[in-house]
């Protein structure tokens, strides 16, 4: 967990924010939905929703990719930037779209019974179960 303050954004600059730690361990995220909508499996922080500052959302569309979640993404250049749930206090944000270092460490991969078989995770990383399907 980093307690600093750390930015970001998208790859075009239509999307900026900034966020004031401390930020949770990095989840990488292999649900069906993440998958598709990273074309891999997303990696993702998260902070409490006061403290997370959308300050540049030109380009900041959100799609309701479920019942209880919503995603936020540029719809200038398509980065995947947010991910909100409706039940939640926290406001979830891609790590690679924080500009570096960021003091973060990963955390686990969760639900991962829904990887995909063309990679593989190293035998040291923690993996959680589950399924998005």
């Amino acid at each position: 967990m980093t307690e600093a303050s750390v930015s970001g954004g998208c790859l075009c600059g239509q999307v900026r924010f900034t966020v004031q730690g401390p930020l949770r361990e990095v989840l990488l995220c292999h649900c069906s939905q993440c998958r598709k909508m990273s074309g891999h499996f997303w990696a993702a922080s998260s902070a409490p929703r006061e403290r997370v500052d959308i300050y540049q959302d030109t380009g900041l569309r959100w799609f309701q990719s479920s019942k209880e979640a919503k995603r936020g993404f540029c719809s200038a250049c398509g980065s995947s930037l947010f991910w909100s749930h409706t039940a939640k206090t926290t406001l979830s944000f891609a790590a690679g779209a924080l500009d570096g270092p960021t003091g973060l460490n990963t955390g686990a991969h969760i639900f991962f019974d829904d990887a995909s078989d063309y990679y593989r995770v190293h035998p040291d990383e923690d993996t959680i179960g589950g399924s998005s399907y």
